[in-house]
């Protein structure tokens, strides 16, 4: 079966300029934006905008993946008015966020915490299907539960009755948090139960973990966050690995952890820092740029030994200018080791 790859929202983190970097990678199918927070309010659409800005552009990431912006709240009536205004800016679908674990979200009465409702989410979901043209799907996307997983079923159930046309399912529930494991076999129990395309997210940090989640949960489609951050070529060589099984018996990936660095050494990933840093210094107030590079580095530097190095000499480094003198020279160091032998030593 053939196998698709969503990129997973990260509020605070995985925002459209760093999309626009991964999605260029390649082997991304489609993204989920972060959450735009609905309370009591029909938004403007440059709210919706100013979150995916992907919206001015048919929806998509400059390399041309689809972008899914994703609703968060818990009044269905205001949930559906702003699904319709969203509708508006012809959106690729619309998801609903019942995964949210952040403390501040719950106790606005958001994310997981919803997970104890399902008759609410129910109502959410409904609402929001009815209040936008057919043509625009409705996803979720939803945890195994808030305190426990004991109304897992229910809220699934939930989703699939009120018209979602696909359902992410983060193996865990709000109190594990991001602590391993993931229950992938909830997600195949939740599959089994529903007429609905799942998708399987959490705790695929290479090639091997994403075969194993295939083979546990019987998806076929998988949801990559942290582990696509820490190591961008991960979905490259995700959908790389699945061709090849297509195609018959092949010598296994001697390491499959490493066949996404494989699929992006350190050399090309470079580059990516350079314009993610650029994007960064064209729209991020001053004093936040520093921390902005700092936090992806952080991820890489658990993949790639250069990204420690890096992160070491910025660890203390705040003033962009010194950060932007450091991502030029790195830059151009690399661009020269990319040069043949014969302009190498011209240079």
């Amino acid at each position: 079966m053939s196998l698709r790859i969503v990129l997973a929202p990260m509020e605070g983190l995985l925002d459209h300029g760093l999309r626009a970097i991964l999605t260029r990678v390649g082997g991304v199918d489609r993204c989920v934006s972060e959450f735009i927070r609905i309370t009591d309010r029909l938004l403007p659409a440059r709210s919706f905008i100013r979150v995916v800005p992907e919206l001015l552009s048919d929806s998509r990431t400059a390399a041309g993946v689809p972008v899914r912006p994703q609703l968060l709240g818990s009044d269905p009536v205001c949930l559906a008015e702003n699904a319709a205004r969203l509708a508006e800016l012809r959106p690729a679908g619309i998801d609903l966020n019942f995964g949210c674990p952040a403390r501040t979200v719950n106790r606005h009465r958001g994310g997981a915490v919803l997970l104890d409702e399902p008759e609410l989410i129910h109502a959410i979901v409904t609402a929001v299907r009815r209040a936008v043209p057919a043509h625009i799907a409705v996803s979720a996307k939803m945890r195994l539960g808030y305190d426990d997983d004991t109304r897992m079923l229910d809220c699934a159930r939930a989703i699939a009755a009120a018209g979602a046309s696909e359902l992410a399912v983060h193996a865990r529930t709000k109190a594990h948090g991001y602590r391993p494991p993931a229950y992938w076999e909830s997600i195949a129990l939740i599959r089994q139960q529903l007429p609905l395309p799942v998708i399987a997210n959490g705790e695929i940090w290479s090639v091997q973990d994403a075969a194993r989640c295939r083979e546990v949960t019987g998806c076929d489609a998988l949801m990559l966050g942290r582990g696509m951050v820490r190591r961008p070529g991960l979905a490259l060589a995700i959908a790389d690995a699945a061709r090849a099984a297509a195609q018959g018996p092949h010598e296994p990936v001697a390491s499959y952890s490493d066949a996404a660095i494989a699929a992006l050494p350190w050399r090309r990933v470079v580059p990516l820092l350079t314009d993610f840093w650029t994007d960064v210094t064209a729209r991020v107030e001053r004093r936040h740029r520093a921390g902005r590079l700092k936090q992806w580095l952080n991820y890489l530097r658990a993949a790639y030994p250069e990204a420690q190095q890096a992160f070491d000499v910025l660890r203390a480094v705040n003033d962009p200018q010194a950060v932007g003198t450091w991502v030029q020279r790195t830059q151009a160091q690399y661009a020269r080791l990319d040069l043949p032998v014969t302009a190498r030593a011209a240079a």
